[in-house]
């Protein structure tokens, strides 16, 4: 099977939309179909950039406060499903779930919440669920799909992008998986070191 991969659906969910109008416009003059949530979706859709709301996919709204929005099978399949497979390429077609080729999150800012002194509700308010899942799914699936873990990685994506275009080898997905990794790891040890003051 061949290593490289075209990116042709993009999942975007982020907590910081700053230094994302670039690559957003990259994508979509590469052809890339967008895909998001809430104000990730309104602010790609100010940018005049057509894009698909996850709630459309799954045909769930989202749900109990926004603590719901891309927790489903039609996403997290999108993700996973394994291209080479042909049990996965069936079940994929028989639940209508689609390809997701990138993910981009950019987690919900937990370690600065802390440091805010805000309350412990609206710290906890601030562990990221969704995101970090898509973080590891994504990054578990790197010989299919890229991982962008966060907008520390925006800089490298924009210049595979502009390398490359709407493709990828496996050296790069899996680059992007171990940083990917490391900032689920980072974000997981906060929230630990968190919990052990209390």
């Amino acid at each position: 099977m061949a290593e490289t991969r075209k990116i042709k659906k993009a999942l975007v969910s982020v907590y910081h939309k700053d230094g994302l109008d670039e690559i957003l416009r990259t994508l979509n003059s590469l052809g890339v179909e967008l895909l998001s949530t809430g104000g990730t979706q309104a602010f790609i859709e100010s940018l005049g950039i057509p894009c698909e709301k996850v709630e459309d996919v799954t045909t769930y709204p989202s749900i109990l406060g926004g603590r719901v929005k891309t927790l489903h099978p039609k996403i997290f399949g999108g993700i996973l499903g394994r291209r080479e497979l042909e049990d996965d390429r069936r079940q994929m077609a028989q639940y209508e779930i689609p390809d997701i080729d990138l993910v981009i999150v950019d987690l919900y800012p937990f370690e600065d919440t802390v440091k805010s002194g805000a309350s412990e509700a609206d710290i906890i308010e601030k562990i990221d669920i969704g995101g970090i899942s898509l973080i590891r799914a994504a990054a578990k699936n790197f010989r299919d799909v890229i991982i962008v873990p966060s907008k520390a990685q925006y800089a490298s994506l924009l210049e595979l992008l502009k390398t490359r275009g709407a493709e990828s080898e496996l050296e790069d997905r899996r680059r992007f998986a171990t940083e990917a990794f490391g900032v689920s790891s980072h974000y997981d040890t906060a929230i630990h070191a968190y919990f052990e003051t209390k």
